[in-house]
């Protein structure tokens, strides 16, 4: 597992607003999109959208996205199910469990948890199975534990 990465914190409540925002619209910069602004943009979308329905939302809100910033979704790159529908679940379980009241805490709070890990998926799939073409098309349950 990865030890030595330091997420980039967020300052602002509005800086997630606008990252989620921007996700939605395809508006932002395909550089904010970073690792911590898939899972600020997933908390935001959790817990601050209810209108939006995650779960059969979420992958066509990130392909789009994708596309609308040059990006391809294929069998090697661009969207990965798996690895999102894995992060979902995390996210909604930290929610449940966090005291954290303000927007940037909750995110902050996320990724400096293990659930925030960019290797935390792996906790749960083998990397063969995690990165094959079935698991980035389509989710795929895990092979070594049960997803929260």
């Amino acid at each position: 597992m990865t030890t030595d990465y330091r997420p980039r914190l967020f300052e602002r409540d509005e800086d997630i607003r606008a990252i989620g925002s921007g996700l939605l619209a395809r508006t932002l910069p395909r550089e904010a999109w970073t690792h911590e602004a898939h899972l600020a943009a997933c908390l935001w979308l959790l817990s601050e959208r209810p209108d939006v329905n995650v779960d059969a939302e979420i992958a066509t809100i990130i392909r789009r996205f994708n596309e609308s910033v040059g990006g391809v979704n294929d069998d090697t790159q661009g969207y990965h199910d798996s690895i999102t529908r894995a992060y979902v679940a995390g996210v909604r379980a930290f929610l449940s469990q966090t005291p954290e009241t303000r927007l940037a805490e909750r995110v902050n709070a996320l990724l400096l948890s293990d659930i925030g890990g960019r290797d935390w998926p792996l906790r749960f799939y083998s990397r063969e199975l995690l990165f094959s073409v079935p698991a980035r098309r389509g989710f795929v349950e895990p092979d070594l534990a049960p997803l929260p």
